[in-house]
């Protein structure tokens, strides 16, 4: 029995050592921008919700939701767009495509003074080549 244990042992310990699992970098632009556009008009409504509370009579105003709802949907919509588009210029699929290029911001040790710099970057081109 012993030696049966010792067995189930050392394949549960083989499996799972050589059992190898590969990692993808998630790049999804659509689900980015649709997630931005949802969060986004959940947020509006509930700023429009809470500016119903500094009208005269709030049952009359339930379109303040609405109008809320919409705006984020939009400035969501804008963010996730903006957001997902990294470069100016990409080349996918053999054509050239314009967008909306990520600013980022980094900060950056001076060598000569010592002290913390904050320089902004983008990528001007991205694509794949094969």
């Amino acid at each position: 029995m012993k030696q049966f244990n010792k067995m189930v042992v050392l394949l549960t310990i083989v499996s799972l050592l050589g059992a190898t699992t590969v990692a993808f970098a998630e790049d999804n632009a659509f689900r980015d921008t649709f997630q931005s556009a949802f969060y986004g008009g959940a947020v509006g409504a509930l700023v429009g919700a809470a500016l119903m509370a500094f009208a005269y009579k709030p049952a009359d105003h339930l379109d303040y939701m609405g109008y809320g709802a919409a705006v984020g949907v939009l400035a969501g919509t804008v963010y996730g767009v903006a957001k997902t588009a990294r470069s100016l210029a990409y080349i996918e699929n053999g054509k050239l495509k314009l967008g909306m290029p990520t600013i980022i911001p980094d900060l950056v040790e001076s060598p000569t003074s010592r002290q913390m710099n904050v320089s902004w970057r983008t990528d001007i081109l991205r694509g794949t080549f094969n």
